[in-house]
């Protein structure tokens, strides 16, 4: 008998696998399919040579991760830390550039640079304290609770409609905010989607938003290396469709959605609150090799491996709002200018694309279970802030969130977060208890972006499983 299966090889899953495997148990991997790493893998997607990743592509919360540093990953892996941590482009030849040094993204901002100082220097200066209240269940009383108050304050004042046009007075400080906020892809403005914005800006001036050289599957390959080092049995192409085909272990740790659970004989009410989980809009994903660099109408945008596109504030939170009602971007009446989030990781890292060449890796938001193929409206998009971008490129990969949930199981709809970002369900992640890692069915725990913290990559959902399971299965603290 194994002592330990852990079902996926996220990085929630292999953080998990190793956190068993250093305590002395046997450990046994299964990934679904045939390349390990599930959202921190890089391939060649449109041309030899070229490197793009698959899933995830920046990384602020791996150089902010206390579990990626007690692990010793973040020695283990190269990051490249742009000074810029994100820009955000608008008409006219405008942008917002988020340094890592806030002095000087105070600088840029002119008149609203005081307001975004306000807004960010007090989370900055207790950034483990809100790291640490945002990076586990929220149901408990935070170790730091000034760092939680300075957090909550600011979460509410962004996301509650009658606050969030209060604070700056021009368009570019609320746009280079409004693009953060928009990774969680939900309504704007909302608590949830604010709080997620505001914890990736506050990374931005103080780890910064990194990236590993030559993509992300880096991360995968050091945390499989350590398995393998230890004896671990890792298998690739082991889809499991039933948790009896792993009851020859000891404890099972599912790096999945609750779907899996659901397929096995509950309890009623854990049960039924499997069933009201709710997902949230898809990605549609294009891969593009370039002739050469994007050639952005501000030059200081390509100081930034980040981008987020959209315009305004309005602008992006009339393309968001209505995919959250279900509307195609650019289509039937809807929003002409979506919300698109693109890296250059090539800029920065020439292990990603031919000399001379480079990598560009987009998605906008979609309805859940789109087929709509959003080549053309990135395109389109990205032209319209750098103008001659679609004469650069050379070849692209169109991935609609339909195909992005067929790829892997884990993206429901195309959902990368693996369950909608909401405040109910911040809470309610898959079910309402301090210990929502654990599930009733003995031994078997989740581990996935489906649990607390949520998603990112960050391992803490992994983190916190294997640490339950160790002291509830094994005794070990």
């Amino acid at each position: 008998m194994t002592d330990v299966t852990v079902v996926g090889s996220g990085p929630n899953g292999l953080v998990a696998a190793v956190v068993m495997a250093r305590a002395g148990l046997s450990v046994r991997v299964l990934e679904a399919a045939s390349t390990l790493g599930g959202g921190v893998r890089t391939a060649e997607l449109t041309l030899p040579g070229f490197r793009h990743d698959v899933g995830s592509a920046v990384h602020p919360a791996a150089l902010a991760s206390p579990v990626f540093r007690r692990l010793g990953l973040l020695d283990r892996v190269e990051w490249i830390v742009p000074e810029a941590s994100y820009a955000h482009p608008l008409d006219g030849g405008r942008a917002g550039i988020a340094w890592r040094d806030l002095d000087r993204t105070v600088d840029g901002l002119g008149a609203d640079g005081p307001a975004w100082r306000r807004l960010v220097a007090p989370l900055l200066a207790r950034e483990r304290g809100v790291a640490a209240f945002t990076g586990s269940q929220l149901l408990r009383v935070p170790r730091d609770p000034v760092a939680a108050a300075l957090f909550g304050l600011r979460a509410l004042e962004q996301g509650v409609p009658q606050l969030w046009n209060t604070r700056f007075s021009g368009e570019t400080a609320e746009a280079l905010l409004t693009g953060v906020v928009a990774h969680a892809a939900g309504p704007m403005p909302s608590l949830a989607s604010a709080g997620a914005g505001l914890l990736l800006a506050m990374h931005g001036h103080g780890v910064g938003w990194g990236f590993p050289r030559g993509g992300s599957q880096a991360i995968a390959d050091a945390l499989l290396a350590e398995l393998r080092e230890r004896g671990a049995e890792i298998v690739a192409d082991a889809a499991v469709g039933s948790l009896d085909e792993v009851r020859d272990s000891r404890v099972v740790l599912l790096d999945t959605t609750p779907e899996l659970l659901l397929r096995e004989h509950l309890p009623a009410g854990y049960a039924r609150a499997l069933r009201r989980y709710r997902y949230g809009s898809g990605v549609a994903k294009v891969d593009f090799a370039l002739a050469g660099p994007v050639p952005w109408a501000n030059p200081e945008v390509s100081e930034s491996a980040t981008v987020h596109l959209g315009g305004t504030r309005a602008e992006i939170a009339a393309a968001e709002n209505a995919v959250h009602r279900g509307r195609q971007p650019g289509v039937g009446g809807a929003p002409r200018h979506p919300y698109v989030l693109v890296t250059q990781p090539s800029l920065f890292d020439p292990t990603r694309a031919p000399e001379g060449r480079h990598a560009l890796w987009a998605y906008t938001h979609v309805p859940a279970g789109s087929t709509f193929d959003a080549t053309e409206l990135i395109t389109a998009e990205v032209e319209r802030f750098a103008p001659g971008f679609r004469d650069l490129v050379l070849a692209s990969a169109s991935s609609s969130a339909a195909e992005m949930a067929e790829r892997n199981a884990n993206h429901v709809g195309g959902d990368i977060s693996a369950g909608a970002l909401t405040l109910a369900q911040l809470v309610k992640r898959p079910v309402v208890s301090p210990t929502p890692w654990r599930t009733p069915l003995p031994g078997v725990y989740l581990c996935s972006s489906a649990t607390p913290p949520g998603p990112a990559v960050h391992g803490m959902n992994g983190w916190w499983a294997a640490r339950l399971a160790l002291r509830d299965r094994f005794g070990i603290r």
